[in-house]
């Protein structure tokens, strides 16, 4: 695939939806894959702010046990972003100043899934990375073979999800009343999760109708709808 020149940090912008039915043609995220160094360099970005997000949040966690999962989990995506970082500068990049663009908006994210203790802080990396490792592996679709393969092995590395659902649950348990919290914290961190995964898109610069988006984005949502199940939680 040609590489498509950097145009900096799109706004981002939620799609609306159609007023009727409309016929449309099924789109892969493939098609619209950005420049592979604003791809690089949002990813590598998201993965850092998750880090930093977590490790907030590993220290205030309820316990030991707690703490060392958070840590743990800290530890997958600070390695993620490592792998990310290796690829900017495989192609000879400085990988700050590719991740640069997108701190402002990225930062605001991290923002909106902090949370108010532990349990929030760590539902929200649980939505937020499920949801945007997804939309990344499917832009790499897009990408040529070599680093395309190299990416979606760092971004499919790691057995986060099973932990955190594993000491959320642990919480859960612990407090019933949580679980209506965090039901109607994940339904909140969807949205904005699903912002940064739409600027993720629209970064190629490739005008697409929302309506040939929509599937894309059920899917996604079906996607988190299960991870939220798996917490008994209701999306």
């Amino acid at each position: 695939m040609g590489r498509r020149s950097q145009r900096g940090v799109p706004t981002l912008q939620w799609p609306r939806p159609a007023s009727r039915p409309v016929a449309v043609n099924r789109v892969e995220l493939g098609d619209f894959t950005p420049d592979l160094a604003v791809y690089l360099g949002q990813a590598a970005y998201l993965q850092l702010a998750l880090f930093e997000s977590l490790a907030r949040a590993s220290a205030v966690a309820p316990s030991v046990r707690a703490r060392e999962v958070t840590g743990h989990v800290a530890g997958s995506t600070l390695d993620r972003h490592r792998g990310l970082v290796a690829e900017i500068r495989r192609r000879g990049d400085d990988p700050t100043e590719l991740m640069e663009p997108h701190v402002a908006a990225v930062d605001d994210f991290g923002r909106r899934i902090e949370g108010t203790d532990w349990s929030e802080a760590v539902l929200g990396a649980y939505v937020g990375a499920g949801l945007l490792n997804d939309v990344f592996v499917r832009l790499a679709a897009g990408l040529d073979g070599d680093p395309r393969d190299r990416i979606v092995r760092v971004l499919e590395a790691g057995d986060d999800q099973a932990v955190i659902v594993e000491e959320l649950s642990r919480a859960i348990g612990d407090d019933p009343a949580l679980a209506s919290r965090l039901a109607l914290w994940g339904r909140r961190l969807v949205g904005d999760t699903l912002l940064v995964a739409r600027a993720a898109i629209d970064a190629a610069h490739v005008s697409a109708d929302d309506e040939r988006l929509e599937p894309v984005f059920t899917e996604l949502i079906a996607a988190h709808t299960r991870r939220m199940d798996a917490l008994g939680l209701t999306a």
